[in-house]
């Protein structure tokens, strides 16, 4: 009857109402019946990104009222959640795409189910339908009649001349002949008679050729056109599917989510009603009541408590009354005057006004004003970036070629700590790269050529000499779709953001003796690989099984960072990253190696050429036989290498803390 969300959310439902009950029978809730009702809000409104706040102002309230403590006052936050109840309005909502089981989903369909289907659509289609069936419009026949070269009348002759063909023995004429034959009438007639009968030969042939030329070549261009037309086909009925499949995704995610949403609200709508009567019940008014010669007594006020205090009220003859005051609740006081309080009335008297500041002591000195100096902090926060552009243009260029244009963008970040002591190290760096080539002629467009999100943190204790007990957290992927270009012929997504993504958590020692070198051995290393969308990208082309996102593996890594400076403009960077799997130690392993040279030719263009050299075991290529059929798969080495010139900005400086001298 429900499903197993919809039990989830039943109970809490259940639960928060016999909560509400709780708290008209006892004045306190107990501690951790707050704590779960707090944390559901927290979930929704604040911890995950994939539930966004329909209204902002509602999540400012209910953030103020997770907070209210350290507030003010609740009154004015109270007042909106409740208009916000009585119009019904939603307090959370999140896309379709982002909801996390999507292939649990029923109706959804997954991309190895899409790619299955696609199969099967082309079987049938070549069954189904053959490429001699289509038909040829008479344009294209007759296009290619006019386009055919023939044989003009005449001229058939050329056609012995070139050797296509031979005249028979029978139609032999001498190119000399003989006064014998010239001389003889029967001879004579003879060769008139034979070269008559060569004249005719030679038409036919003529003939003969030029239609045998012209079928052929009509052939070539029928059969060119219904390939065509047969794989355009195909490629339509394909694309209609995957047409169909991603709305028919869209709107089974769309009517999941909005149950989903649906049953959230209302669990949040129950919890937020806990929290505001638990909120309005402990909460308090702090009222300062000030008499004529600034005597301030302070009263708390709050539900359920009943509080005195006294004030005595003054007159500028100094005349003293005194009111009790009593709290009925957070918002209502009661004035008293004491018992056995009695008036009298006197006579207006002259009195004589008098400075009593006059016998104040004097103490308007000067005193001495602190001076302010910087203090060097334990932090070194710094990074790089440059910007690179590459054009060419060319129109009617005899030696060839294309234009093209490239640009690319490489951002460093870097923020580390380091005790004075050196006992201590936190080192966090950061890094995006990308980068897009349009280049000229048929294939005119934007493709993709590097494109690199990765954040490392390393945090180490000194263990003994140059050695440190180390612990890190590396995160990298990509943040646009790659694609095989041209796109055009190739639309299925290879990688995308988050698909993958790999995230490799170390513990081991790392050897730093000195600033510039760095290796970090990790034999207790976990490598996790993720694909956020698994109908947009197949994930099984990274290892990852069917129907699953994600997989974990162990393994020993090793880290080598190496910097040298060669001279004041030149300097050499490489990091080097190993992975060998526990599970096959012997035959899976992964490698990553950047090799960056950096040429600085003033203070804001600098030169740099990048080697990197990548082999993951997880990431498979098609293998293709002589006929071009697919035949399995392998890792393989990929080589990426870059050469720029461009602008570029450095900052690397020490956080300081400004301190002032008593």
């Amino acid at each position: 009857m429900f499903s197993e969300k919809g039990k989830i959310f039943l109970f809490i439902l259940l639960f928060t109402g016999f909560s509400k009950l709780l708290f008209a029978q006892n004045s306190v809730i107990e501690e951790e019946l707050l704590r779960n009702n707090i944390q559901v809000l927290r979930s929704y409104f604040i911890e995950n990104n994939n539930w966004h706040v329909v209204k902002k102002e509602v999540g400012t309230d209910v953030d103020a009222l997770l907070h209210f403590i350290e507030d003010e006052s609740l009154d004015q936050i109270i007042k909106n959640l409740n208009d916000t109840m009585r119009v019904n309005g939603n307090y959370v909502m999140r896309l379709p795409e982002n909801v996390e089981d999507s292939l649990s989903v029923p109706g959804f369909v997954p991309y190895a189910d899409q790619q299955m289907e696609v199969q099967i659509i082309e079987s049938e289609y070549r069954a189904s339908v053959k490429p001699e069936d289509i038909t040829v419009p008479p344009a294209i026949i007759r296009e290619a009649e006019n386009e055919v070269r023939q044989v003009p009348e005449g001229e058939g002759m050329r056609l012995f001349a070139d050797s296509v063909y031979t005249f028979p023995e029978e139609l032999y004429i001498p190119e000399v002949i003989p006064d014998s034959i010239l001389n003889s009438p029967d001879m004579f007639n003879e060769l008139v008679r034979r070269d008559s009968l060569r004249r005719d030969y030679i038409e036919e042939k003529r003939v003969f050729y030029n239609d045998s030329v012209k079928a052929d070549y009509i052939s070539r261009i029928v059969s060119v056109y219904r390939a065509e037309k047969y794989n355009e086909n195909l490629q339509y009925r394909i694309k209609r599917y995957k047409d169909e499949v991603k709305l028919n995704n869209y709107y089974v995610l769309k009517n999941y989510n909005d149950e989903v949403v649906a049953q959230v609200n209302d669990s949040i709508k129950a919890v937020l009603n806990v929290l505001m009567t638990y909120a309005d019940h402990i909460d308090t008014t702090r009222l300062s009541l000030i008499n004529l010669y600034g005597e301030k007594e302070d009263i708390l006020l709050q539900n359920g408590a009943e509080r005195y205090s006294r004030i005595w009220l003054k007159n500028e003859q100094n005349d003293s009354l005194a009111v009790m005051v009593k709290n009925t609740d957070k918002r209502t006081v009661q004035m008293l005057i004491d018992d056995g309080v009695t008036f009298s009335r006197f006579k207006e008297k002259q009195t004589k006004d008098f400075d009593f500041e006059s016998l104040k002591p004097n103490y308007n000195k000067f005193k001495s004003v602190g001076k302010s100096y910087e203090l060097e902090t334990p932090w070194n926060i710094g990074g790089d970036g440059s910007i690179g552009l590459t054009q060419t243009y060319l129109d009617n260029w005899k030696k060839g070629g294309k234009s093209s244009l490239a640009t690319l963008m490489v951002l460093k970040g870097f923020a580390n700590y380091s005790r004075k002591d050196g006992k201590v190290k936190w080192e966090n760096s950061g890094e995006f790269r990308n980068g897009w080539i349009r280049p000229g002629g048929d294939e005119s467009e934007l493709q993709k050529n590097d494109d690199k999100f990765e954040i490392t943190s390393r945090y180490g204790l000194s263990a003994f000499k140059k050695w440190y007990y180390s612990a890190e957290l590396n995160f990298n992927t990509q943040i646009f779709r790659g694609y095989k270009y041209p796109k055009a012929d190739n639309p299925d997504v290879l990688s995308a953001f988050m698909a993958p993504a790999t995230t490799y958590l170390k513990i081991g020692l790392d050897y730093k003796p000195n600033k510039n070198l760095s290796l970090f051995l990790s034999p207790l290393t976990m490598k996790n690989v993720y694909v956020r969308d698994t109908a947009l990208v197949d994930q099984t082309s990274f290892s990852i099984d069917e129907g699953r996102k994600a997989f974990w593996e162990p393994g020993l890594n090793a880290d080598l960072s190496y910097k040298r400076q060669i001279t004041d403009d030149i300097s050499y960077e490489t990091k080097y990253k190993m992975f060998i799997n526990y599970k096959d130690p012997f035959k899976k392993f992964d490698l990553n190696w950047e090799n960056n040279f950096k040429m600085q030719l003033n203070s804001y263009i600098d030169m740099r050429l990048m080697f990197h050299f990548i082999y993951d075991d997880d990431v498979k290529f098609p293998i293709y036989d002589a006929d071009g059929n697919k035949s399995g798969e392998e890792a393989k080495l990929q080589i990426k290498e870059f050469f720029t010139i461009g602008f570029t900005y450095k900052i690397n400086k020490k956080v300081m803390r400004t301190h002032r001298i008593r």
